[in-house]
């Protein structure tokens, strides 16, 4: 398989759900004792989170250029961001590694439309929600996008920043996304995206009455795709 460089630690509760199931999917699809090549570069969120709170956005592209190619210099065939809001410099990275780098939304787009669904009911970080990352992309699948709005929004990014970050699950807070994600189908929305990859460490297909993408599994299987399809002669000559 080729090496997976991981741009992680936004937050490292996610990016623990990340190894494990990179982890998992290469057992399954390999069988014996294989797993997942990987690199991690893990920072600290608590620097990243400032610029993002400041709204430098082009410090924190920068910063991500400067990762990935870091990973690539150490072996890094592809490259995942591990987090849906980081996405939001996703070209940086790319000019940076060079190498392929799976885009989250593009994996969620493609479950959409294997499940037919078409209206997206999009939780996650405000910066998320407030940004163009799953609008703009989606749309060329044909799909659309709502999100929560005041103190709906609030309440989510809440949950994800001083709960889910911190590796705190509360029933109170299922509760409430429930509450957040049902008004967003009571509205049309015919499915429920879990845009914030902490969010699935509190809710799941059981806690929603339509079907729910879970971005981290799907941004998993895409990263395994790239990393395990068949080498060129070339790939396999320079290895």
């Amino acid at each position: 398989m080729r090496r997976i460089g991981l741009l992680g630690g936004t937050s490292w509760e996610s990016s623990a759900h990340y190894y494990t199931q990179l982890n998992e999917g290469v057992a399954q699809r390999l069988g014996g004792l294989h797993s997942a090549d990987l690199l991690l570069r893990s920072v600290d969120f608590a620097e990243i989170e400032q610029l993002q709170r400041a709204g430098d956005w082009t410090a924190l592209g920068a910063r991500y250029e400067v990762e990935a190619r870091a990973l690539v210099a150490a072996g890094a065939q592809v490259v995942g961001i591990l987090a849906n809001t980081m996405h939001l410099v996703h070209d940086d990275v790319v000019r940076g590694a060079g190498v392929p780098v799976p885009h989250v939304v593009d994996a969620v787009a493609s479950a959409a439309t294997g499940l037919g669904v078409r209206r997206l009911a999009l939780l996650g970080t405000r910066y998320t929600m407030e940004s163009s990352l799953y609008p703009d992309r989606v749309a060329a699948h044909g799909l659309t996008v709502s999100v929560p709005s005041g103190a709906d929004a609030a309440e989510t990014n809440r949950i994800i920043y001083e709960e889910l970050c911190r590796g705190v699950v509360r029933d109170e807070s299922r509760a409430a996304l429930q509450r957040v994600a049902g008004r967003l189908v009571d509205e049309g929305a015919d499915s429920v995206v879990l845009g914030c990859t902490e969010l699935a460490m509190i809710l799941g297909p059981d806690d929603l009455p339509v079907p729910v993408l879970d971005s981290t599994a799907l941004h998993v299987h895409s990263l395994l795709e790239a990393a395990l399809e068949p080498r060129t002669v070339h790939e396999r000559g320079a290895a």
